[in-house]
């Protein structure tokens, strides 16, 4: 009896300790989990933003002429570690009433890369449909003009030299034009976002 009792409390305590070891291996297993997702979500890349810097409304001579939207874009990475390889970029300009929106221009800026910690502006010309254009004018003339724009494009970041996945963007922004057909100068600029309801259902082809 003496002998069993002696094995029992000695595999009484291995168990404890083996137990112990467990928990102290659970313990390091989660710090070092820890540490990893931190430096997961510090390393991790910003999505680039972009505002809209300028809008200009040209009209043309000829009332049967198509008008021209002047814009200026300012795309911004503000990434320390990471630079962006960006694919093709269409940019649309959308007028009309929530849900029920029509194009007034569209083009397309081609595939460029932008440095880490780099800001970089966009400017460009696009020919108006007059379909569209000649309403957008007349709300214009009425100071009562809000512009819609979409962009989408595609992007991968570099990081430490090495390339992302494709990572997909679409966003959209209201500009306000004043009396004059130029952005409203209440804000430096303006700054495009993701899609909400706020914004409403344009009719933006994928």
């Amino acid at each position: 009896m003496p002998a069993f009792k002696f094995k029992y409390q000695t595999f009484l305590s291995r168990m404890r300790e083996g137990k112990g070891l467990y928990i102290c291996l659970m313990q390091i297993v989660g710090l070092l989990g820890l540490i990893i997702l931190f430096l997961w979500l510090s390393l991790r890349p910003k999505s680039p933003s972009y505002s809209i810097l300028l809008i200009s409304l040209e009209q043309p001579s000829n009332s049967n002429e198509n008008g021209t939207i002047v814009y200026n874009l300012e795309i911004q990475n503000s990434n320390k570690d990471s630079s962006i390889y960006y694919d093709d970029t269409i940019l649309r300009f959308l007028y009309g009433q929530d849900g029920d929106e029509d194009e007034v221009g569209e083009t397309t800026m081609g595939s460029f890369h932008q440095g880490t910690s780099s800001t970089r502006e966009q400017s460009g010309a696009v020919n108006a449909r007059h379909r569209t254009f000649k309403p957008l004018i007349k709300a214009i003339s009425n100071a009562t003009a809000e512009l819609k724009v979409a962009l989408m494009t595609r992007y991968r970041y570099k990081t430490w030299g090495i390339k992302s996945k494709f990572h997909g963007l679409h966003l959209i922004g209201i500009l306000p034009i004043d009396s004059d057909g130029k952005l409203s100068r209440k804000k430096k600029k303006y700054p495009l976002s993701h899609y909400s309801k706020k914004l409403g259902r344009s009719k933006i082809r994928h």
